[in-house]
């Protein structure tokens, strides 16, 4: 069975969002969180058009390879307008956590409503092998509080974007990471950390 994990852009003051995120406004004024995706020479071999660092490029499709399904809150969904809407991973089935009723979904899409433990769950069966990921800070926040994560990556931006989205939201207790790898590359330290159990 595969990892569970979470790999986000977060500005080093946390937030994985600028100010005015939403439908139509993508991730408002905190879009410098992903200059690294153009900022190199190397392409990308799972995304087209994205041309990163050759460090970043070797992390950024290391982690993509390992996805098989992806579980994603609905502000993230709906939010994701760099991607198109939905989930940057181009093959990789995705589960939208959501209490409301969902906008028309692909075959490669399903509505989970029944919390974050059913969504992981039909996730893990869909990726068979391969890893899970989370996407949103919510998804994220109730997973770990559920004891289902894994590993959290952050691609830390070197911004103080002063206000947004905060990627994680109150804990109930203290979760303790240790730090894996650490992978410096132009515009964004790579940052993979281990759930301590």
């Amino acid at each position: 069975m595969g990892k569970v994990f979470s790999a986000h852009a977060v500005s080093v003051d946390g937030y994985i969002t600028g100010r005015g995120p939403g439908t139509g406004r993508g991730l408002g004024d905190g879009t410098t969180l992903f200059d690294w995706y153009a900022d190199g020479d190397t392409p990308s071999r799972v995304f087209d058009g994205f041309r990163l660092s050759e460090p970043s490029a070797r992390v950024f499709d290391a982690l993509a390879g390992r996805v098989g399904a992806v579980v994603a809150g609905r502000n993230t969904y709906e939010d994701s307008d760099h991607f198109g809407g939905g989930s940057p991973h181009p093959t990789a089935r995705l589960f939208v956590l959501s209490r409301r009723p969902a906008p028309e979904m692909t075959e490669r899409q399903t509505l989970v409503t029944t919390g974050v433990e059913d969504a992981v769950a039909a996730a893990r069966e869909a990726a068979g092998d391969l890893d899970v990921g989370l996407m949103g800070g919510g998804v994220v926040t109730e997973a770990l509080k559920a004891g289902l994560v894994d590993e959290v990556i952050l691609h830390q931006v070197p911004v103080l974007l002063g206000g947004g989205r905060p990627f994680f939201q109150a804990l109930p207790e203290h979760v303790r990471l240790r730090l894996v790898e650490a992978v410096p590359a132009p515009g964004v330290t790579h940052l993979r950390y281990e759930v301590e159990r």
